[in-house]
């Protein structure tokens, strides 16, 4: 089996999107399909079609989230220390040529998420982060050249 690192929220959420498949989604859209059903001919129904392809992507997320969370090896930042960047860390850089700074938590990578500042460890920049500490600068490719960051600081909470 496969093991998957992740914090616990990540996991959480994860866990809290499959019950919400199994017991909210799920029964919606078998509910859809017997509705379908009766208005007759399924050659034609649109209505019927639309519900079995819901149906199909609903079983599939199901199936990949069960897959997750039973392999999740769910890792606490808090127990973590250090001065190294590593999984967990929540790591605080600027960006060397705009002075912007940013903080990211290194996730795993079904908890990514940019928008929150939940960086997948498979990324470009968690890659070139990991094993630094604070004070080295890195440096990342980017679609318009290569982007340098220092390392501001590195919190394991």
């Amino acid at each position: 089996m496969q093991k998957f690192p992740m914090t616990a929220p990540g996991l959480q959420r994860l866990e809290d999107e499959l019950r919400q498949l199994r017991s909210v989604e799920r029964p919606s859209v078998i509910r859809a399909i017997a509705e379908a059903r009766e208005h007759g001919d399924l050659s034609e129904n649109a209505e019927y079609h639309a519900a079995r392809e819901r149906q199909s992507f609903i079983e599939g997320r199901i199936a990949e989230l069960e897959e997750i969370t039973s392999g999740a090896e769910v890792i606490d930042p808090a127990s973590l220390s250090g001065s190294h960047v590593k999984f967990g860390a929540h790591v605080k850089l600027v960006d060397e040529e705009t002075e912007k700074e940013a903080m990211y938590q290194i996730v795993g990578v079904h908890e990514a998420d940019i928008k929150a500042a939940r960086l997948s460890i498979s990324s470009p920049l968690a890659k070139a982060l990991i094993g630094k500490k604070v004070g080295e600068t890195i440096s990342v490719p980017a679609p318009g050249g290569d982007r340098s960051y220092e390392i501001l600081e590195i919190q394991f909470r």
